[in-house]
């Protein structure tokens, strides 16, 4: 195998299993944060040299699941809930060895969030004009510390290799956001503002302190193409914060009212790596994800207010290598999506 073409296929799997995986919930059940693996290429790096790197990550939120079953009404009536987030992941890591690297990942967040239930409400008896309001919030997110330890000497071991990490997430992030909500008045309809915390998945932070364990894995196919695979679990121990959520009912007709649950989440990638041009550093690779919130966490009680469920994407992208420049371009597309009972 040519060494060149080893080189470009190996970074490449390297931006793929390290690349920082931000989370977003709308009416899907992902929620954003800056997690998913150590920065982008740190673990090529030798002895005491550093790395910095930056992920946007853009996504949209409209389509609405009760379980596996997509309420395509919503959509066609102009009821639906419309979240959109950008998020910039800005990450700094450090290799104590050539086997072990230390990074740190703050995440920059602005999410915006249209809805006419929140407000005047969906019904053209309470909203004629069916408005819809919108409501946001910018911010840093949560913090995130992590270690990654490479089982095997990456020196002897280049076309095969598994890493383990383990990471602390801090509550940075305000998990209490307020924005003005709008409703009508009942004695003359006008309109009234007012200030209450915006919706759990616009959130900036959770305000619990997690523990991640993370694997990530590579194994040479041919002499071009590679099999990559990543998978993470963030434990949530604390059971709910002090942000309150009002909407929705319960079966009985009531209206839920519950503090907002700090919870667990998951992630994992699999797929394939290819060199395309290894004189420029250029390669592809198809694969698949899966991001979800468990009803259920590992640690600690799960009462309060969540949307637990999963989504299973494809993900297709590219890489490109050029001397000390790692860059990635993946574009997930989800076909899978179900909303667990909390």
């Amino acid at each position: 195998m040519q060494k060149h073409v080893l080189l470009t296929l190996v970074s490449s799997a390297f931006l793929l299993i390290f690349s920082q995986t931000t989370f977003a919930q709308g009416c899907v059940a992902i929620r954003q944060m800056g997690c998913g693996g150590s920065t982008a290429g740190s673990s090529l790096l030798t002895k005491g040299q550093w790395q910095a790197s930056a992920n946007y990550r853009y996504f949209r939120s409209y389509k609405h699941f009760r379980g596996a079953h997509e309420e395509k009404e919503r959509v066609e009536l102009g009821t639906e809930v419309i979240n959109k987030t950008h998020s910039l992941d800005l990450g700094l890591s450090y290799s104590l060895s050539n086997r072990f690297s230390v990074a740190a990942t703050l995440p920059v967040i602005s999410n915006d969030r249209s809805s006419l239930y929140e407000h005047y409400g969906n019904s053209t008896t309470a909203n004629p004009e069916q408005k819809r309001f919108h409501t946001g919030s910018f911010g840093i997110g949560d913090l995130r510390l992590s270690g990654t330890y490479w089982l095997l000497n990456p020196e002897k071991h280049v076309k095969s290799n598994v890493a383990i990490g383990l990471g602390v997430k801090l509550p940075t992030g305000n998990e209490n956001v307020n924005d003005v909500f709008h409703k009508r008045k009942d004695s003359d309809g006008l309109d009234s503002a007012f200030t209450r915390p915006v919706d759990q998945s616009i959130q900036l932070g959770d305000g619990g302190v997690g523990v991640s364990l993370e694997v990530q894995a590579f194994t040479s196919l041919s002499e071009r193409a590679l099999l990559y695979f990543s998978g993470f679990y963030m434990s949530n121990p604390r059971n709910t914060n002090n942000t309150l959520t009002r909407g929705g009912t319960v079966p009985t007709g009531e209206p839920i009212t519950a503090y907002h649950s700090v919870a667990d989440q998951l992630a994992g990638r699999l797929g394939v790596n290819y060199v395309l041009w290894p004189a420029k550093g250029l390669a592809v690779n198809a694969g698949g994800r899966l991001e979800g919130i468990p009803s259920k966490d590992l640690i600690g009680d799960s009462e309060g207010f969540r949307r637990p469920g999963y989504v299973v994407s494809a993900e297709p992208g590219l890489s490109f290598q050029r001397r000390n420049t790692f860059i990635t371009l993946n574009v997930p597309v989800a076909f899978h999506r179900n909303r667990v009972k909390s």
